[in-house]
């Protein structure tokens, strides 16, 4: 019996209850979309691949205007 008991409790799930409290993965440009779609705010990466030249000089001027020079440019 014992034997038997040692294999149910080795095949066993290990099951917690702080599991429910994990956080969950959440698609960024779902929410990103959101966010512009219900509030009017817009998340953009000066790097984002789908941006063009000018439209990337155009989020580091905003970026500039609103919150300064980036630490890690030559003008900042």
């Amino acid at each position: 019996m014992l034997q038997s008991w040692r294999s149910w409790h080795q095949k066993r799930e290990l099951r917690s209850h702080l599991g429910r409290h994990q956080p969950k993965r959440i698609d960024t440009e779902t929410e990103k979309r959101a966010g512009w779609r219900e509030h009017g705010i817009l998340i953009v990466a000066e790097r984002d691949p789908r941006l063009t030249w000018s439209e990337r000089a155009l989020v580091r001027q905003l970026g500039a205007k609103l919150y300064g020079q980036r630490r890690d440019t030559p003008n900042g």
